[in-house]
């Protein structure tokens, strides 16, 4: 009896062992796929990990890329702004120079037109005292334009005897004639020339050659004056002496060519300036008028 107890305890025993190793190669063999899940998972874990790290580092270089093409457009939105200023400010500077030049451009025309005006009174001044004058010997008057002046020179020959200055009667008439043609320009004026030359003079009633030049000048003003109504607010007297010849006074033909009295005729200053100032105001209320 205890035989077969012990035998019976014997196979328990060995059954038991038998469970046991077959248990624990299951469980061997589920721990291994444990771990290999594990192991995979680790791997799985590792790369999500390593993504992470770069889209993280990727995340931070857009947020920086973001950041400075912000500071970019910024940039760009206050320099587009400046432009903007910068342009209008131009086109403002561009619109005045464009006006100013319209207004120089008017002033230009308007100073040539009374420039014109001018050159037309000359011509029609000289036309008619030539055509006066045109009996006259052209040794004794001579008429021309220098410099946009009108110049009549008259030989004293014919204005004065030798060392006087009391104006001979056959002069009176070549005055008058000049006088005819200048009364009525109320517009010019003219001064009126004593021309000497070298040789010395003094006597009781004249000291030199400037007295001499200056008393014929005055002689020549107040015939024009009392005898043909010019008015003397227009007329100038005026001695040269011997200081400006036309000859070299060596010769008495030379000396002939330097006595002389000339009438020179200007245009009056201040009317042509007048009507310069008018012009140019005419071109600054035509500018205005466009700029409107």
């Amino acid at each position: 009896m205890k035989r077969i107890m012990l035998l019976s305890a014997t196979a328990a025993i060995l059954l038991t062992g038998c469970v046991s190793n077959k248990k624990y190669a299951e469980l061997e063999a589920e721990q291994q796929r444990t771990q290999d899940l594990l192991n995979t998972a680790t791997v799985k874990l590792n790369a999500c990990l390593a993504d992470e790290a770069a889209a993280r580092a990727r995340l931070s270089a857009l947020k920086e890329e973001v950041a400075n093409l912000r500071k970019s457009n910024n940039d760009l939105i206050s320099t587009q702004g400046n432009l903007t200023t910068l342009s209008a400010k131009g086109a403002e500077n561009l619109e005045k120079s464009l006006e100013s030049l319209k207004e120089k451009d008017l002033q230009i025309t308007r100073l040539q037109d009374a420039l014109t005006r001018k050159d037309s009174v000359t011509l029609a001044l000289v036309t008619n005292l030539k055509r006066s004058l045109s009996d006259q010997n052209d040794e004794d008057i001579e008429v021309n334009v220098e410099k946009g002046v009108v110049f009549v020179s008259i030989s004293d020959k014919l204005l004065f005897k030798s060392g006087s200055y009391t104006i001979q009667p056959r002069a009176k008439e070549v005055i008058g004639k000049v006088a005819k043609i200048v009364i009525d320009k109320k517009d010019v004026e003219f001064m009126v020339e004593g021309h000497t030359d070298n040789v010395p003079i003094t006597n009781n009633c004249v000291r030199d050659n400037w007295d001499l030049s200056v008393l014929r000048a005055t002689s020549i003003v107040r015939l024009l004056q009392d005898e043909f109504d010019v008015d003397p607010g227009r007329m100038t007297a005026a001695g040269r002496s011997e200081f400006v010849p036309l000859a070299s006074n060596d010769t008495a033909a030379d000396r002939a060519k330097n006595r002389r009295t000339r009438i020179v005729v200007l245009p009056k200053l201040d009317q042509f300036y007048e009507m310069i100032e008018e012009g140019m105001e005419e071109a600054k209320q035509k500018s205005g008028e466009g700029g409107n």
